[in-house]
């Protein structure tokens, strides 16, 4: 897996990257030359897209992989988006206006009244109800978004989510495109419920997957998960109508995305690596910029799981014996140290400065502190995938070798990625090497490296091993004011990086190359990039 991950490890599923052979396709009359230029020979404008697939279904009630996520937002849309490549900012889309109750439970959003489905019909907040509810009581991966969210009707154009408790991070999270408003007539006709027992109920999935019901710039044409998609311009979309008629995208592996890209096959590539991207020629535009996906080494901080990693002076050797700029080396042009588990992009993000810098001297004599003599160690990772071209066993043997010259073996033990996945959702692995990819751009989706959460379980991290820790995260999660935000989540890595079992290595680059001539190609950590906006 190349590319935009990497909630691959807790929710997202993962599929086999076959690579698209050009001339199996038949379409070199979609690639534009040397230009890029899309002409086919019918006159249409197509847009070749290669990616390496990770991709289960179109339905957004379903979906919650980086492909996916690709196809969705210009398919259906939502509440919230984005503008470009800021994710700090969210602004209205279908909505038109947002207000929030004194007790920051209630949030009221105004729709607009212009918006039309692709079969002509009007959207209302009928469909906005039922869109939400659907993936809530589909129970899907991304149902988690709406957890603790009752969603009402007001009137036609006015609808309410309440939430158990304040959520500042709510219109974030409808910015995903696993929230886009579907055709609730529609999707209840093909089979679709958005009422409890959904999870088993709702058979509409196969039918959303031959034929969207969105009001997005695009509509699915056809839909392959291990080939191909093809997405064709919605002639009666509401909005600014964008510039390609078709968009085809190949599921490639890297190496072939950059030959094809260099050759005109294709106009876009996402997954390089900036190695890959390096040598691209003249005809290509390769845009690097920080991904938001973190890679970090932890600790178990469990005794029963290991006697040495949950020794605290283990901890800091481990702590300071990494050498965090030799990582940035390896992993290329564009990547950096990561200073805390939140990306350097968003809300919150510590600076460079509070980043760790490698101290041998004081790993050594924490070591000498913990007692343990020359510890052995095994350090499980996922053998088989990559992120943004960095490949786990690269950094999981400079680690290795890092670690040992301060008196540290460690044993490496790659394993297939479900595999690894075991052991790392067990909270058993003793050391683990991961990835973490935001679920939505803001900074309280990383509160699960506190003690007690998702993550600082699995390092063997329960409630109340740090009560200092866990009542700013609990503080900070009802937190609007963005200032007081940043403040505290600051203060939540920095405590993190003193007494944590996770030790934040780097922020790979992502890599967007593409053909000279192509306008508005943009990352953006929630859809990787926004097909509609490229002419």
């Amino acid at each position: 897996m190349s590319g935009r991950p990497l909630e691959v490890l807790m929710r997202r599923p993962l599929f086999p990257v076959a690579a698209v052979l050009v001339a199996a396709l038949g379409l070199s009359a979609c690639g534009g030359g040397g230009g890029g230029s899309g002409d086919s020979a019918s006159g249409d404008r197509t847009l070749v897209v290669d990616t390496s697939f990770q991709l289960t279904t179109s339905d957004p009630a379903r979906m919650f992989e980086p492909t996916g996520q690709i196809i969705d937002h210009v398919v259906y849309e939502t509440l919230y988006t984005f503008e470009g490549t800021d994710s700090t900012t969210p602004i209205p889309l279908l909505a038109t206006d947002e207000e929030i109750s004194e007790d920051g439970l209630v949030h009221t959003y105004t729709l607009r009244d212009d918006v039309t489905f692709s079969d002509g019909t009007p959207m209302t907040a009928d469909d906005v109800v039922y869109s939400l509810n659907r993936v809530i009581n589909i129970k899907g991966n991304p149902s988690f978004l709406l957890d603790g969210v009752t969603v009402a009707k007001v009137d036609d154009t006015t609808v309410t989510l309440t939430t158990a408790t304040p959520d500042p991070a709510l219109p974030f999270k409808l910015t995903n495109p696993a929230l886009g408003v579907v055709n609730s007539a529609a999707v209840t006709e093909a089979g679709g419920s958005d009422q409890p027992g959904a999870d088993t109920a709702d058979t509409a999935e196969d039918a959303l997957n031959g034929e969207s019901q969105g009001s997005g710039p695009y509509t699915i044409e056809s839909f392959d998960v291990q080939d191909q998609v093809v997405l064709t311009r919605n002639p009666d979309y509401w909005g600014e109508a964008p510039a390609y008629d078709r968009i085809v995208l190949r599921n490639t592996e890297a190496q072939v995305q950059s030959v094809n890209v260099r050759s005109g096959d294709a106009q876009l590539v996402v997954d390089l690596s900036a190695d890959q991207a390096a040598d691209l020629g003249s005809q290509v535009t390769v845009d690097s910029s920080p991904s938001a996906n973190v890679f970090f080494v932890y600790t178990n901080n469990d005794p029963a799981v290991s006697t040495i990693t949950s020794n605290p002076d283990f901890q800091e050797a481990v702590r300071y014996g990494i050498d965090y700029s030799a990582l940035v080396d390896l992993a290329g042009e564009g990547s950096s140290q990561t200073p805390g588990v939140i990306p350097s992009t968003f809300l919150g993000a510590l600076d460079p400065s509070d980043a760790v810098e490698r101290d041998v001297d004081r790993a050594k004599q924490a070591l000498q502190a913990s007692g343990l003599g020359n510890p052995t160690v095994t350090l499980s990772y996922p053998s088989e995938i990559q992120v943004n071209g960095i490949d786990f066993g690269d950094l999981a043997a400079a680690v290795q070798q890092q670690l040992a010259e301060v008196g540290i073996t460690v044993e490496l033990a790659p394993a297939p990625v479900q595999t690894a996945l075991e052991g790392y959702r067990a909270g058993t692995e003793e050391m683990g090497l991961w990835s973490w990819g935001p679920d939505y751009p803001d900074p309280s989706d990383y509160l699960v490296f506190t003690p007690g959460q998702l993550v600082g379980l699995r390092a063997g991290w329960p409630a109340g091993a740090d009560p200092e820790l866990e009542s700013a995260a609990v503080a900070v999660s009802s937190e609007f004011d963005d200032s007081a935000r940043a403040e505290a989540y600051t203060s939540i890595q920095q405590r993190l990086n003193e007494v944590g079992p996770f030790y934040p290595l780097i922020q790979p680059a992502q890599v967007l190359a593409y053909a000279t001539d192509l306008q508005g190609v943009a990352f953006n950590p929630s859809w990787t990039v926004d097909l509609a906006d490229i002419s």
